[in-house]
């Protein structure tokens, strides 16, 4: 199991598609011995990989110290972040905190796409120095694209540059229109382009020899299945599952994309949250409307649980709204 937690809301950018609307920490963030009383609920729960994650995690002054905490209890520590901030003293000082890895963000192979979708002039080159650390110091990286309609093209390219970067692995996160994403909802795929991408990324999967993960998009599940292609992971979307996230004032959700609060981690143990939450119970139902109740890839896939609450008024049980597979059998458009 996996869980991330937004250890800040404070970020050096301004991301045009940030589910958190980062940027100003908040004055209720949970403080350090309220951080450590939280992992130790999550190890409690039985989560194996601890994300931290932001905002920028790496503004925050004690997240060495939380890292080290995290890895004597036995959890996975690894992060996610844009990479600006990292220094080799920090990634040295994050490696003997016992940091399994980092995600580092990078959206274009263009250096100015990227930093126009990051708002952070020089975000590009900063992200990439940031790799360059991580080898230098030995710290496992991974690399993270956001997919939206107008770098679609640019995706096998980004693989490549991973690759030569000697990043571990290539994770696409497919835009859901949450936070400030909303505001750029259209440029998330559609059904058809949706199906196209996830096809190609499975594609080249055959192709490569680091792990590429699509990230909402389930089904890459299905996808690699019919292109029988084998996958270390056994479900699509682990949103109240195997996964879900806390934010920088303890507040629980599903997943980073439905935006939803279902408890408080300063009222109520995390461990109790996970096990008695309804709309945790509810998710672990698999109890779906429409196509996906009834689909053949209900239990490895389950579509996108925040795409299906965005565009069905908050009821995340609906069917995935883009996903062409219909009725056992993949609609023509």
């Amino acid at each position: 199991m996996i869980i991330s937690w937004n250890s800040t809301n404070q970020c050096n950018m301004f991301c045009d598609h940030c589910y958190r609307d980062s940027g100003v920490r908040s004055d209720q963030e949970l403080n350090t011995e309220e951080a450590k009383a939280l992992l130790e609920e999550i190890k409690k729960a039985g989560f194996r990989i601890m994300i931290f994650s932001g905002g920028e995690p790496l503004m925050r002054d004690d997240l060495v110290e939380l890292v080290a905490y995290a890895k004597s209890l036995g959890l996975r520590p690894v992060l996610g972040s844009n990479g600006t901030l990292l220094t080799p003293q920090l990634a040295t000082d994050l490696k003997e905190a016992g940091a399994m890895g980092i995600g580092i963000s990078l959206d274009s192979i263009h250096p100015k796409k990227h930093d126009k979708l990051r708002q952070y002039q020089g975000a590009w080159e900063e992200a990439v120095n940031a790799m360059a650390i991580c080898r230098e110091v030995g710290l496992s990286f991974q690399i993270h694209t956001t997919v939206m309609d107008w770098n679609t093209p640019e995706l096998e390219a980004l693989t490549d540059f991973a690759i030569e970067q000697q990043a571990v692995a290539h994770h696409f996160f497919f835009l859901v229109p949450t936070g400030r994403g909303a505001n750029i909802e259209d440029t998330s795929l559609r059904a058809a382009e949706y199906e196209s991408v996830i096809t190609r990324i499975m594609q080249k999967q055959k192709e490569v020899s680091i792990e590429l993960k699509p990230t909402c998009a389930p089904q890459f599940m299905r996808i690699a299945r019919e292109l029988d292609i084998e996958t270390r992971f056994g479900r699509g979307c682990l949103a109240g599952t195997a996964y879900c996230i806390i934010s920088p004032t303890g507040k629980v959700q599903p997943c980073a994309y439905m935006d939803m609060e279902i408890g408080d981690v300063r009222q109520t143990p995390f461990s109790e949250i996970w096990q008695k939450s309804p709309v945790f119970q509810t998710l672990r139902s698999l109890e779906y409307s429409g196509y996906c109740g009834h689909c053949h890839y209900k239990k490895s896939c389950g579509g996108c649980r925040a795409r299906a609450a965005y565009y069905h008024d908050g009821d995340y049980m609906a069917e995935e709204p883009w996903c062409l597979y219909r009725g056992g059998q993949k609609e023509v458009t």
